[in-house]
């Protein structure tokens, strides 16, 4: 590549990038005008046409845009009964990825920082998320946590959140935070844990620089809670993070877990 080539490929990437988030952005926008009236007519009923057909349609949409195909490799469906979903967050193109499962009665926990954006405002709204705070606050996510806590319990709706902050780094997993394993613990739900697996080449972590690539979850056993107990949950939450280590160095081997479906 010649100098003249090689101080235009950043500025190309940059244009590319740009125009991705655009017409993602756009996406978006025309999604949640959709979904809004979607909402309306059915007197905001109707959640899991918004989760499962609508979200997911959207999920699908956007990686399409940036050209990712999402492969889920599982032994066995996604649960009809009351889950916690886990999954590791390696990137800024997770939460595109999850809608696009479109998990069965489930409702989603999401960083409150997010609905800055509008469109995330309003899709998140008609999809019944709970917007979480940072762990700075932690009397606040206290009370969001036990007010999901009462929805769910009367509901009887699976959730999906993710005791992994963003990682600084894809070399390894992060810390986990509990709220995930107290919710389960109360709840007395399964933990579904799903680990993300996105290639080096594809994967933008905090940013948007992303590449064409193939997206893998890999969906592993669930685990029970019944007789998880409050005192217990540090040690409950090392555990599953022990398993999410050891899938990573496995992956990261090259090791099979399950065959896609």
């Amino acid at each position: 590549m010649s100098g003249r080539q090689g101080r235009h490929a950043p500025r190309a990437e940059r244009l590319r990038v740009a125009v991705l988030v655009a017409l993602s952005f756009l996406l978006m926008t025309v999604w949640a005008v959709a979904m809004l009236a979607a909402g309306a007519l059915t007197l905001f009923r109707a959640r899991r046409f918004y989760s499962e057909v609508m979200a997911k349609a959207l999920g699908r949409a956007v990686l399409g845009v940036w050209g990712i195909r999402v492969v889920v490799r599982q032994e066995e469906p996604f649960p009809r009964t009351q889950t916690v979903y886990i999954s590791n967050h390696p990137s800024t193109l997770d939460p595109f990825v999850l809608i696009a499962l479109g998990l069965p009665r489930t409702r989603f926990f999401m960083r409150g920082g997010l609905r800055k954006f509008v469109p995330l405002a309003v899709i998140g709204h008609v999809m019944g998320i709970f917007w979480t705070v940072e762990q700075q606050y932690p009397e606040r996510r206290m009370r969001i946590f036990q007010r999901a806590d009462r929805i769910l319990c009367r509901t009887g709706e699976s959730v999906y959140l993710s005791p992994e902050g963003m990682r600084v780094t894809t070399s390894e997993i992060g810390h986990f935070n509990k709220g995930a394993f107290h919710l389960a613990t109360s709840l007395g739900a399964p933990i579904v844990p799903m680990y993300l697996e996105i290639p080096p080449e594809t994967n933008p972590g905090k940013g948007y620089a992303t590449r064409a690539g193939t997206v893998t979850v890999h969906v592993l056993p669930a685990i029970p809670t019944a007789a998880w107990r409050v005192e217990g949950v540090e040690r409950n939450a090392a555990a599953v993070r022990d398993q999410f280590v050891r899938v990573h160095a496995e992956r990261r081997g090259g090791a099979p877990l399950v065959e896609a479906t």
